[in-house]
């Protein structure tokens, strides 16, 4: 945890965490196969269970120990499984079918939850644990996707008043921007491999509850994007 934070902030980003874990979970209970619906609980479960595993391994300071060389520990026991876990629903027969069930509507609705997170970004960044680079003043211009997520999955998607290609145009770009922002809270956060923001590095995604970010948040949403895209392109 982070001395002196306004609590505010921590239980506005837990709630946001809490959102998405409850959109997600929504996706797979409205997906259209019995196939994965079956699996609603088990993925739900398995997620919950993620959370806590990286919530005890911030709570025991794990991620703040910065290496004398190589990729800061988050990335390894973090961030590296979920990119795995998503690197096996596409490349795996069981996982394709997965993606595909998943209602696009649904999908999109999980990027709503980038508004907030925008919001706590800038709030971290008046309190000095994250650098502006990463913020709506900097570099990060994440918000539009959040912004812009229910216009898309209502008039786009559920009201099919958007064509295909307009949406998955909306979800290239939204993608780039993800990427983006990613790259630079990674070169902003204490390691060996930091380029960025020496004087305000990016010490808050190695604590809980901001620790999530990369390892459960941002995750989701990239495999939203992904599975989005790949049913658009079909």
């Amino acid at each position: 945890m982070i001395p002196n934070l306004p609590t505010y902030i921590p239980v506005t980003f837990g709630l946001t965490v809490l959102a998405t874990l409850l959109l997600f979970y929504r996706a797979v209970a409205q997906a259209s196969t019995q196939e994965t619906r079956k699996k609603e609980t088990l993925i739900l479960s398995g997620l919950i269970g993620w959370l806590i595993i990286q919530g005890v391994l911030s709570l025991n300071g794990v991620y703040k120990s910065v290496p004398v060389s190589g990729p800061p520990r988050i990335l390894l026991f973090g961030i590296l499984p979920a990119m795995l876990t998503i690197i096996s629903v596409f490349v795996t027969p069981a996982g394709r079918r997965f993606a595909d069930s998943l209602p696009l509507a649904n999908i999109t609705w999980l990027n709503t939850v980038r508004v907030v997170v925008e919001l706590v970004l800038y709030w971290l960044f008046l309190n000095k644990v994250v650098p502006e680079l990463i913020t709506f003043e900097g570099r990060n211009f994440d918000v539009f996707s959040g912004l812009t997520a229910p216009l898309v999955a209502y008039v786009g998607l559920t009201k099919h008043k958007l064509s295909r290609q307009l949406v998955l145009g909306w979800n290239l770009i939204c993608l780039a921007l993800l990427i983006n922002v990613v790259v630079y809270a990674f070169l902003s956060a204490p390691s060996p491999l930091q380029k960025f923001a020496f004087d305000q590095p990016n010490i808050a995604i190695l604590n809980l509850p901001f620790s999530w970010l990369p390892t459960f948040v941002v995750p989701v949403v990239l495999l939203g994007h992904l599975v989005s895209i790949r049913q658009l392109l079909k």
